[in-house]
């Protein structure tokens, strides 16, 4: 009897926050579910353009680096002598090796600067396919393992893709099909519902409270916020992809994380990106 009750008040509980969430996505002036993506991007920018009037469009892609003298100052530090270095030379060492039936990433992708234009929409799989997922793809369709997610070599092979793209503008494009539609919704609502015990969203952190201080942290525009990954965070102590950092946000609302690659952070990766179309790859990162 006692695990039917806990399942009736977990079930309970459940629809109260999918309940509350439905009207706090309600309040958000900006958030339509009926809108096509480029409203919501152009909504999104001039939101963040407003909010910070002295801050050029291309420096989003700095993030809190643009936002205070100190800050930056310790960054351009930092990048004399970059953390993210090695990470880079273990990707082109991997970019240039040859897979046994004597082909190579090259065969895939032609050349490396391809990282502004991920996540894209995979119509034949029907599904959001991130860089790392076709970097799997490509090395399974000539024989080779997989590379797991989260770890040195992936991460180093997407750092340097990352290097390789600097200055190039984000570029993802989502296709009038309705399953690459829903997959983008899937990712807005995604970024705005509110989870875990603190009840939080992506949102208050990185619209409302954006450029404020939580302790010692400066809070991030969401604008720009994809532009860096994968990046060296000096709490981590070492390299680490935007889903690590998805995680890493939901453990702190005291949310369940979800796992790499999962549908919902590619989705939400999606979204995520696409509101940062024209703003500057800025990659591999450091961020504290």
């Amino acid at each position: 009897m006692k695990l039917v009750t806990k399942a009736k008040h977990e079930s309970e509980d459940a629809i109260r926050q999918s309940t509350a969430n439905e009207s706090f996505l309600a309040q958000l002036s900006f958030y339509d579910p009926d809108a096509s993506p480029e409203q919501d991007r152009k909504n999104i920018q001039h939101f963040f353009r407003t909010k910070f009037p002295g801050l050029p469009n291309l420096e989003f892609a700095n993030g809190v680096y643009a936002m205070s003298k100190v800050i930056r100052e310790n960054w351009v530090a930092i990048e004399e002598f970059p953390p993210y270095s090695p990470a880079i030379e273990e990707g082109d060492e991997e970019w240039d090796t040859i897979f046994a039936n004597n082909k190579s990433y090259r065969d895939c992708f032609g050349g490396a600067a391809i990282g502004n234009r991920y996540p894209r929409w995979d119509a034949k799989a029907e599904k959001v396919e991130t860089l790392e997922m076709a970097i799997n793809t490509c090395r399974t369709t000539h024989g080779e393992k997989p590379l797991k997610y989260g770890k040195s070599k992936m991460l180093g092979l997407t750092a340097f893709i990352a290097f390789q793209s600097r200055g190039m503008m984000t570029n993802v494009v989502i296709p009038d099909d309705p399953k690459a539609l829903a997959a983008y919704q899937s990712g807005k609502k995604f970024y705005f519902s509110r989870r875990g015990q603190l009840n939080l969203a992506c949102y208050h952190c990185h619209f409302e409270n954006a450029g404020k201080r939580v302790r010692a942290n400066v809070l991030g525009p969401m604008l720009g916020q994809t532009s860096h990954w994968p990046a060296y965070r000096s709490k981590w102590g070492s390299m680490g992809s935007i889903h690590r950092r998805y995680k890493g946000c939901n453990k702190q609302v005291r949310a369940k994380p979800f796992t790499f690659q999962s549908e919902e952070y590619r989705n939400l990766q999606f979204f995520h990106t696409y509101m940062s179309n024209g703003i500057p790859m800025n990659g591999p990162g450091a961020r504290f």
